[in-house]
């Protein structure tokens, strides 16, 4: 960590480092580095959430999938792309709406998807190691909160799927 020091007056929340915003870019920093250490170059961690969203969603549109994954349209549409080209994905055009398209995995994303569980789990406890278990949950616990509570501050927000009843 950069040189200490000890701030007192108004000024010690101007520390960069001390600042939630940068420290939040940091751990995605870092968080980003180890997603390629465990789990390779196949996918990139965009790559893996619409893919893993769209292993649990089949037959979702891109739009909606997006939506699940908390990226822009136009991100998803690009990705989506590429996992097609990579043959990962299929899209095909929905009958009653042409404009969309209408997702599912292959068996090689899924098979994909599959081998890269261990590194996943790899991940996430590299990511929480310096914390004890009790830490972790509450580090857990806030974020999902901080997250959740500012979802619709984000261009990307995260949409709750609708269950059909």
């Amino acid at each position: 960590m950069p040189a200490e020091k000890a701030h007192d007056g108004p000024g010690a929340m101007l520390d960069l480092y001390n600042h939630p915003g940068h420290l939040l870019r940091r751990a995605q920093q870092i968080s980003v580095s180890i997603f390629y250490d465990e789990m390779g170059n196949e996918l990139t961690p965009v790559q893996y959430a619409i893919l893993s969203r769209l292993a649990e969603h089949p037959g979702i549109d891109q739009v909606s999938l997006a939506g699940l994954a908390a990226i822009d349209t136009s991100t998803g549409a690009t990705v989506c792309a590429r996992l097609e080209e990579k043959g990962l994905l299929e899209r095909r055009v929905i009958p009653h709406n042409r404009r969309q398209r209408a997702l599912s995995i292959t068996q090689t994303g899924q098979a994909l998807l599959d081998a890269l569980v261990p590194g996943a789990q790899r991940l996430r406890e590299r990511l929480l190691e310096p914390l004890s278990v009790q830490e972790q949950q509450v580090f857990m616990s806030l974020l999902a909160k901080l997250v959740h509570e500012n979802n619709e501050q984000s261009r990307a927000p995260l949409a709750v799927p609708v269950v059909d009843k």
